[in-house]
């Protein structure tokens, strides 16, 4: 298969990383054992392994908050100057008797003035937290709800308005309960947390124990005083979004034990649509006869809505979901921003979006807008990116400038495009914004053109479109609806037969693969090593001057900029290549020199590449 074309096929980074450390079968084992209802008592081996630590440090150093210092002051970079062997020996050292470090508290504000807490736990304890992740990850997967889809792998909060969309339009649900939690990450109960991991079938003592000394661990405020919380989890912490689902998961199947679940004397047929929904038409209309509450639950971590046939429906589902929340789960909610809303009428604010229903020949449809707050927010983000075009140092700053507000735009048409209204919403945004814009950037023309790339390819036939020293600016009104996308249920990242339909699998020796993982050459950093099998992986297995298949008795990772230049084990400055290139790369003597070019047979475009990295080298150029 050409590169082209495999370029061309869905990948996704979490999974390549598990292929790379040979953890996917693993993954997909403990997630069909879940299923199954096993009980899992031995964890902390997997947890502890080599493999899954290595993964762990894969992934949290693709993280911006990789480079944010806890309590210690060290990142990312601290872990990457170790070697591998150190490294895995400092968290295994750390599993054996963890104590955590305090948490460092950092307050960031919000849009009404409030601020939101946040916990920065060490580098070392994110590691920690990454390697529980990975493996509980799988086996809750397998428990949780289907319209849970906050923190949760192939969900978004797409999914979770296509789904307010079809109960709402579909269904005819015109009744929505909208609560809010009061301080929910800070609120969460560890007692039942951890009764409700247990409930999960996750029953390893130890990995219990940990998890209780992550959730009591110190918490050092802004102004130096320490907090030894009783409740909560921090926001900011890894493992935090999961045990947040795990709390609530326990709601979400109590809500549909109410109706959708509700067991029936007569087995009735049910069919499944496209996505993968069970239809439950002839269960739902037998239900109907009786006094039952019809009511459906759409979560995205703490923010949920329940949908209802009536009013009085309505009211029942709130005091009884109030109710519950406190009694079960000992957290209460917001009076001011928890209601009931009859969707024929008011607006109901949902993940940036605001949704009603509006008659249309004889049935109801569904009208949704940004939200007033987000469109506040969104107006406020492309000004200051405005504002940062204006005055740049040099054409690079200008460029990087332009990138950024690009960037902001397209990410806001991206996201608010499922909405009904999208374009009346952006050309209001583009009217409001279009002052700041032709004031402050009196270079701004419609000369130019843009031919290739995500510009051309979704923005070139608008005449909105403007430029700034022949950089197109993506027009903030050019945007079109679209229908918001239910995920289909067949796609699991834990299933290899549909793994497909999201991932392309390595399309490269595995075994090789497997051959670097294991190899320890020299005692290298853990960059260099975790490094080397990205590279591997993007040469396609080949040698990046010859072409040469790499094999296991003939690989070399070569440093571009020598060590002792003040060359790193950076991505960027590693290149794999066959024995014989790496001897031409460093050879000083001309009789070598010929020796080998004899034997390889170089075309002239592969000898310019030996070139370049001989001269990196500090070695002269070959000359033929």
């Amino acid at each position: 298969m050409l590169t082209s074309e495999l370029q061309k096929k869905p990948k996704q980074s979490k999974i390549r990383y598990t292929e790379y450390y040979n953890m996917q079968e693993i993954l997909d084992k403990l997630y069909s054992d879940s299923e199954k209802g096993k009980i899992f008592s031995n964890l902390m081996e997997l947890i502890a392994s080599d493999e899954n630590i290595l993964l762990a440090y894969r992934t949290i150093k693709k993280n911006k908050g990789s480079n944010t210092s806890g309590v210690d002051r060290r990142t990312i970079k601290y872990l990457a100057r170790l070697s591998e062997v150190e490294f895995i020996n400092l968290i295994k050292r750390k599993f054996r008797k963890y104590v955590p470090c305090p948490v460092r508290r950092k307050e960031i504000k919000k849009d009404n003035g409030k601020k939101r807490p946040l916990g920065i736990p060490t580098i070392t304890d994110r590691i920690i937290q990454q390697c529980i992740l990975q493996v509980l990850e799988p086996i809750c997967e397998a428990k949780f709800f289907e319209r849970s889809n906050g923190f949760r792998p192939n969900r978004s909060a797409e999914n979770a308005i296509a789904q307010c969309c079809r109960l709402m339009q579909i269904q005819n649900l015109h009744y929505v309960v909208d609560i809010d939690i009061k301080g929910f990450f800070d609120n969460v109960n560890h007692s039942k947390l951890i009764r409700q991991i247990l409930s999960l079938g996750i029953q390893d003592k130890k990995l219990i124990c940990i998890i209780k000394a992550m959730l009591k661990a110190e918490i050092i405020m802004p102004d130096g005083s320490v907090v030894k919380p009783t409740k909560g989890t921090p926001q900011g912490g890894i493992l935090s979004p999961l045990l947040s689902n795990i709390v609530l998961n326990e709601l979400d199947w109590w809500i549909a034990s109410q109706w959708e679940n509700m067991p029936t004397h007569t087995k009735y047929k049910t069919k499944e649509n496209k996505q993968g929904t069970v239809i439950k038409s002839h269960i739902y209309r037998a239900l109907r006869t009786s006094r039952l509450k019809e009511m459906y639950i759409v979560r995205y971590a703490d923010d949920f809505k329940i949908f209802c046939r009536n009013y009085k429906d309505a009211q029942k589902a709130f005091e009884a979901t109030k109710k519950w929340l406190k009694e079960r789960l000992k957290l209460d909610i917001s009076p001011e921003k928890s209601k009931i809303v009859n969707l024929k009428e008011t607006y109901s604010d949902y993940l940036g979006f605001k949704m009603k229903v509006r008659k249309k020949g004889g049935k109801y449809v569904v009208t949704s807008h940004m939200c007033d707050k987000s469109f506040t927010k969104a107006q406020k983000k492309i000004n200051n990116a405005i504002v940062s075009i204006q005055h740049p140092k040099d054409a690079k700053e200008q460029y990087q400038a332009i990138q950024r507000y690009n960037s902001v735009v397209a990410g806001l048409h991206n996201y608010y495009c499922i909405a009904t209204c999208v374009s009346l919403d952006f050309g209001k945004l583009a009217y409001l914004t279009s002052f700041k814009r032709d004031n402050r950037l009196k270079a701004i023309t419609t000369d130019g053109t843009v031919t290739r790339g995500f510009i051309a390819e979704k923005y070139g036939k608008s005449r909105q479109l403007r430029f700034i020293s022949g950089h197109p600016l993506i027009p903030v009104g050019y945007v079109q609806t679209r229908n918001a996308q239910h995920k289909k249920k067949e796609i699991n990242r834990y299933t290899p037969e549909v793994r497909e339909l999201i991932h392309r699998n390595l399309s490269i020796d595995t075994k090789m693969l497997l051959y670097l993982m294991q190899s320890r050459i020299y005692d290298g950093s853990i960059e260099f090593y975790d490094n080397r099998l990205s590279l591997f992986c993007s040469q396609y297995g080949k040698c990046a001057v010859s072409g040469e298949k790499l094999c296991t008795d003939n690989v070399h990772c070569h440093h571009i900029i020598p060590k002792n230049n003040g060359g790193n084990d950076s991505y960027t400055n590693l290149i794999l290549v066959t024995e014989t290139i790496h001897i031409l790369i460093h050879a000083t003597q001309n009789e070598t020199v010929r020796q080998y070019l004899d034997i390889l047979k170089l075309t002239k475009k592969r000898i310019e590449k030996l070139n370049k990295l001989r001269k990196m080298a500090g070695n002269q150029e070959i000359t033929m």
